[in-house]
């Protein structure tokens, strides 16, 4: 069968052969055994209801195999025959061009060169996932493939319940993923209910098909890097020779290597898992790999005195890492982590002391002994970070739930105030105040001809775009405006892209509406030779409510409250959007955030001009205006300027209260 026949074939009319896994891709960790007998016989019973009656007898052994040995039905043999990429955009079969450019963006978050677990749907994270299974992948490709423009593909935690009428200007597509009642919010209903079938974790852009590769988060870790070298080393001092110290070299961790190198510093990453470690070699995102601590030491010692930049990964355990440099007295001047921390208990964080084997064997088969080593582990890690900070180390929280778990393992990382953690996250000290305040944040989007010379015409477009705004810019902005302007004109030659042709840019609403409406007029014109899709990360000004990252700079007592997400999904949805979603638990924690995204595709109409100028607009601006209603400096200082410039907006502002009438009471 062609590609094309495979896709609108959906679920094989004939029962398909097992498949035979390959054993060099990266496989999800086992997750526990967390169902009773008679919840198992339900999850056979869930899995089963996608296929005809005459294959359950031969089906359900080995569904229950899959369940008792990985802890989840993945339905391996019905993984398809063609290989999973993003094609270029005429080769999906489809009535429309989005639903085309929605396929195109789910087959890149499942690319093997993508995806962190790929033969399980994840696309990272750990358990960031696309769909719970592969009948889920089969239907939804079949159903985007015979969708007309007044239909809605209406899908629950990557199950497609169905094709709806709706009207043209609707979206196309509207995703959930994880959205349980409050009280079925713990980890452990995660892992309940995911293993029943009935729910998944999207992380952000993974169950929102809005995941570029790493490159999606090269630019915020570069720009977070770069700044707090910024406000740690002396103005005429380089960071060249400078130690950026990590973890994590997984889906999003792995860009960290990368950001450094552009950041101009050695940065060392640690990763327990060899093939993720390997993988990032491969692919240059990582200069060099070090397996040995005592090569290590050597090595580092000699890059900081020959003032090197470079990216080494150590194979092996963080916590070694810290330990042993701080024995050898080698300074760090900036250290943070990245594992999946929002995943503590299957496989987002590796103990020390255990092989990365070892581990994953704990998991599935005694985790409640896995779950003690790994809080003694953050125990053990955050008392070495503690001893490097006293010796004048910078060490900043990712929003990866590093602190959070810590404090719950009972690590001294706790504020002499007894509430507030001794470190501060990135978002609180420098992406809240210096970009998500001011309304700039991670705009992205991919040509969908998968065509290199279309991505070199946007990077060019946006270039021209953001250096005429930043001529008439206030000075609040100026730095924001020249990092993206030096960022946009370098992008080519750090060799960003993996997978589709894409790229990502920190810009406000202005610019995001004048970049998107000239990609537009250069569709119409044929510059740009096929439609581009539009998007950003959830990791943003107003699609995520997140009380330990994209909002922890909110200090009016709302940052437990997710009325901004909602808000911002249901607008974007009417407004013009091609797809929205809304997640619970990306990128923190399942049950600690929920998050919206969004994706549009531009088709050089005069439509797509009219739903990008109202959707993109609102998309920050709501965003803008919960911050400034929580008395954020800089947020008020952006929305008095907009509304300045737009008659339309009308947002309520705050007013002041002098502090000293509140402290003499």
């Amino acid at each position: 069968m062609t590609f094309k026949e495979q896709i609108l074939q959906g679920i094989p009319e004939t029962l398909p052969l097992k498949k035979t896994l390959d054993s060099n891709i990266s496989r999800a960790p086992k997750r526990k055994q967390i169902l009773s007998d008679e919840e198992k016989k339900l999850a056979l019973r869930n899995a089963l209801r996608y296929f005809p009656k005459d294959w359950h007898q031969e089906l359900i052994p080995e569904f229950l195999e899959e369940l008792n040995t990985y802890g989840r039905i993945y339905m391996y043999r019905f993984m398809p025959e063609h290989k999973i990429y993003a094609r270029p955009i005429d080769e999906y079969p489809a009535n429309t061009k989005q639903a085309a450019g929605i396929m195109l963006m789910i087959q890149n978050n499942l690319d093997h060169a993508i995806a962190q677990h790929p033969y399980e749907l994840i696309t990272y994270g750990g358990n960031g996932a696309v769909f719970q299974n592969w009948a889920q992948y089969l239907l939804t490709m079949k159903y985007l493939a015979t969708m007309i423009e007044d239909q809605t593909l209406h899908i629950y935690s990557g199950h497609p319940m169905g094709l709806f009428p709706s009207s043209k200007d609707a979206p196309r597509v509207v995703v959930t993923n994880g959205m349980m009642i409050p009280n079925y919010s713990q980890p452990d209903d995660w892992e309940k209910y995911n293993a029943l079938g009935v729910t998944q974790y999207g992380q952000m852009t993974a169950g929102s098909y809005m995941y570029i590769g790493p490159q999606g988060i090269v630019h915020g870790t570069t720009i977070t890097v770069m700044n707090a070298f910024r406000k740690t080393l002396q103005p005429n001092e380089s960071s060249a020779g400078k130690i950026f110290l990590t973890s994590g070299l997984g889906g999003m961790s792995g860009a960290q290597p990368k950001a450094g190198n552009i950041a101009g510093c050695i940065t060392i990453c640690a990763e327990v898992n060899p093939m993720a470690a390997q993988k990032r070699h491969e692919q240059g995102w990582v200069d060099e790999i070090i397996d040995d601590i005592n090569v290590l030491v050597t090595r580092t010692q000699k890059a900081i005195n020959q003032k090197e930049i470079v990216s080494i990964a150590y194979q092996g355990n963080i916590v070694d890492v810290w330990e042993r440099f701080y024995d050898e007295n080698i300074h760090i001047q900036l250290g943070s982590d990245q594992t999946s921390l929002h995943n503590p208990w299957s496989g987002g964080y590796y103990p020390v002391g255990l092989s990365y084997d070892e581990s994953n064997a704990l998991i599935s088969n005694d985790p409640k002994t896995f779950k003690s080593k790994v809080q003694a582990s953050l125990r053990r890690h955050a008392n070495a970070i503690n001893r490097h900070t006293n010796r004048g180390t910078y060490f900043f929280d990712y929003g990866n739930a590093f602190l959070l778990e810590a404090s719950r393992a009972g690590a001294d990382i706790i504020s002499d105030n007894g509430i507030d953690f001794k470190y501060p996250s990135y978002v609180q000290d420098i992406l809240g105040p210096m970009c998500f305040d001011y309304g700039f944040g991670p705009f992205r989007w991919v040509c969908t001809s998968g065509n290199p010379e279309d991505l070199d015409t946007t990077d060019q477009i946006a270039l021209e775009v953001m250096e005429s705004i930043k001529k008439v810019s206030p000075q609040e902005i100026q730095q924001q405006m020249q990092d993206n302007i030096t960022w946009i004109r370098e992008a080519k030659q750090n060799k960003l892209v993996v997978g589709s042709q894409a790229r990502i840019l920190y810009a406000d609403a202005e610019g995001r509406v004048k970049i998107a409406e000239a990609f537009n007029q250069a569709i119409k014109s044929g510059k740009i030779s096929a439609p581009v899709v539009l998007g950003r990360d959830h990791h943003d000004v107003s699609g995520t409510d997140s009380p330990y990252r994209e909002t922890s700079n909110i200090y009016d007592g709302s940052k437990f409250t997710a009325d901004m997400a909602i808000h911002n999904v249901i607008g974007d949805s009417f407004r013009g959007a091609t797809w929205v979603s809304i997640h619970n638990g990306g990128g923190v924690g399942w049950g600690e955030v929920i998050n919206g995204g969004f994706g549009m595709l531009l088709d050089g109409t005069t439509e797509a001009s009219e739903k990008l100028e109202r959707m993109l607009f609102y998309d920050v601006n709501n965003g803008i205006s919960r911050r400034s209603w929580a008395r954020n400096e800089e947020a008020l200082f952006a929305i008095k300027r907009e509304m300045e410039r737009t008659p339309k907006l009308k947002v309520t502002l705050p007013n002041l209260v002098d502090d000293e009438l509140l402290e003499n009471l």
